[in-house]
């Protein structure tokens, strides 16, 4: 049995609030898909400054691999963005 929230808000009060619900969901899905890799991102960044402190002359190296870390966890946020918009469009 599947149950959808969508039509119970339409017999409620019709399109404008399925519309609406449908922004607040993609507004909520993006933002607490961001939550994870803005934590990540300080994470990295604070751990790079503890590396270099130690170990100045790896500077370089420590920074090459922050940027690949960086990037890697910045994607999270616009795979987030996406699903969002592909169940906001879709459903």
């Amino acid at each position: 049995m599947e149950f959808s929230v969508i039509p119970l808000i339409a017999q409620a009060g019709g399109q404008a609030q399925v519309d609406a619900a449908k922004a607040i969901a993609l507004g909520l899905g993006t933002g607490f898909g961001a939550i994870g890799p803005g934590i990540g991102v300080g994470y990295i960044f604070g751990k790079v400054i503890e590396a270099e402190t130690r170990q100045p002359e790896l500077r370089d190296e420590i920074r090459a691999t922050m940027w690949l870390g960086f990037a890697l966890t910045e994607a999270i946020v616009f795979y987030a963005l996406m699903m969002s918009l592909v169940a906001f469009f879709i459903a």
